[in-house]
């Protein structure tokens, strides 16, 4: 156990940058209700758009603006695909996925480059998981302040009630495409955001490295929800909770490795965790009616 234990800072520092990348997926997920899977081709795009800014001697906060950038792009292309042409949610993240993946390989030149912690200025690395995890930590409460505060704007307010009611907020005059294709790029900017912490924290970019990122981000969430969904009630604590899932998330990866787990079933045991968790709340309401009626017939 004393291996876990060692890990616990890493798991920590993962789940921070997985989280970040959660609250994305928690904007398109739960505010919007749009099922967006863009986001497995934007992490990948946000890491290495950031390798190469900054093997090309860009400093590493403008660098992580460009991959923000590069990831609002993203979104935007998925907005304009459902709300302008007509495309299905689903079909219109995959779509923009599958471009993804020649645009990446593009930019790196090949599927995955190094970024060497030493050579460049990163602000977060596995070498130095104290400074990464303080680093990311205040990216992370910077974010949740900054979206805590548009949410409570007119245009925040306008998504929202787009997610709750299409046709509601159409009749209130609030343009719904405009709203979408909004939501939808601020939610790939903050994935691709997390791309670019995530090759600085591991010291690569890969081209595969998003892939089935979209269920780690739903895991954030629901685990989020579940274990904190009663007190959390503020929208500011519901990202917070989101956070804290992906951290959580991460410990309990690490202390399944950590008892042997075989890493090529990871991707198993992530299902398998997003899908007990998922479970959760409808087992949780199935029981207080069942409860209820009990009660009812015994009176």
């Amino acid at each position: 156990m004393s291996a876990f234990f060692n890990a616990i800072p890493g798991a920590i520092g993962l789940g921070l940058i997985w989280g970040i990348m959660a609250i994305g997926v928690y904007i398109t997920f739960r505010v919007l209700d749009f099922a967006d899977l863009t986001v497995d081709g934007t992490l990948s795009t946000g890491g290495a758009v950031l390798v190469m800014s900054m093997m090309s001697g860009v400093n590493v906060y403008v660098a992580l603006i460009l991959a923000f950038l590069a990831g609002c792009i993203a979104g935007f292309i998925t907005g304009i695909l459902n709300a302008s042409f007509g495309i299905p949610p689903i079909l219109a993240g995959i779509l923009t996925q599958l471009a993804l993946y020649s645009i990446n390989l593009r930019i790196l030149g090949k599927s995955n480059q190094a970024l060497s912690v030493h050579k460049y200025n990163v602000i977060a690395s596995m070498t130095n998981v104290t400074k990464a995890l303080i680093a990311v930590a205040i990216i992370a409460v910077a974010i949740i302040a900054i979206l805590y505060w548009f949410f409570d704007t007119e245009i925040g307010h306008s998504i929202r009630a787009t997610g709750s009611n299409q046709n509601m907020a159409r009749a209130n005059g609030i343009n719904i495409s405009a709203t979408k294709i909004i939501a939808l790029i601020l939610s790939n900017g903050l994935v691709a955001l997390a791309g670019g912490l995530l090759a600085q924290y591991q010291g690569f970019a890969d081209v595969n490295m998003g892939r089935g990122a979209i269920v780690v981000g739903l895991a954030a969430v629901i685990i989020g929800e579940v274990v904190f969904g009663k007190i959390f009630k503020n929208f500011a604590l519901k990202l917070l909770s989101v956070l804290f899932g992906g951290i959580i998330y991460y410990i309990v990866m690490q202390f399944v490795i950590s008892l042997g787990l075989n890493t090529d079933d990871l991707k198993l045991l992530t299902a398998l965790i997003v899908a007990v968790f998922l479970g959760i709340p409808y087992l949780r309401s199935r029981y207080a009616q069942a409860h209820v009626k009990t009660k009812e017939v015994k009176e």
